[in-house]
């Protein structure tokens, strides 16, 4: 039977360091990730986060229908937990001694995913199956770009590819049951014409 390893740890250099690079907050001398591309992949995320919640919300006040109730506060409850999203990203963006980019120009172009408005209560929630499975595969992405070096930062990303597996989930179910109860109904008309923008293109891969 092998031995076990000896955890051996020098103190005092590890409190020397922390005094000298006080200025530096969480970030110490120990990280060991490539820390500019890490905040550029969580600026994209939280862009990804906020284009969710503002599709999300259109969704919520948009639909419409005998059966949409139930799923307008599906909607809204995703809305809400991507937003939750955004501000642990954003936090994390900040303790990495970086900026969280709230800023509405190129917004659209750093997120993953689109915001699609979506024709009907079934589009909407196609569209956003589709872009759940987006910042599925986005996430999983950055964890293995992660790795080990900034456990940290896995763990949030980790903590939220589980909620957008979650969501995916949440929709696919609520297709699965409108098309056991038939053809949906339309969005609710606004200043007397159909609601809902043409389709923009959307981002694949």
């Amino acid at each position: 039977m092998s031995k076990a390893k000896p955890f051996v740890s020098d103190l005092e250099a590890i409190r020397k360091r922390a005094r000298q690079d006080i200025d530096k907050g969480a970030m110490t001398a120990g990280y060991k990730a490539d820390r500019a591309t890490v905040v550029k992949l969580l600026n994209h995320a939280l862009a990804t986060e906020i284009v969710c919640v503002l599709r999300y919300k259109y969704h919520y006040y948009m639909a419409s229908g005998i059966h949409s109730q139930a799923i307008k506060q599906e909607f809204l409850q995703h809305a809400n937990e991507e937003q939750g999203h955004a501000d642990l990203i954003a936090e994390r963006i900040t303790q990495l001694d970086g900026k969280p980019d709230f800023s509405p120009e190129g917004l659209a172009t750093r997120s993953h995913s689109d915001y699609v408005e979506g024709e009907d209560i079934v589009d909407m929630i196609k569209e956003d199956l589709v872009a759940e499975r987006i910042a599925i595969d986005s996430y999983r992405e950055m964890i293995d770009y992660v790795g080990k070096d900034d456990p940290t930062t896995r763990r949030v990303l980790e903590s939220i590819l589980a909620m957008e597996e979650e969501h995916a989930e949440d929709m696919n179910t609520l297709l699965e049951q409108l098309g056991k109860k038939g053809e949906p109904a339309k969005p609710a008309p606004v200043h007397g014409g159909r609601a809902g923008a043409k389709k923009n293109g959307r981002k694949r891969g």
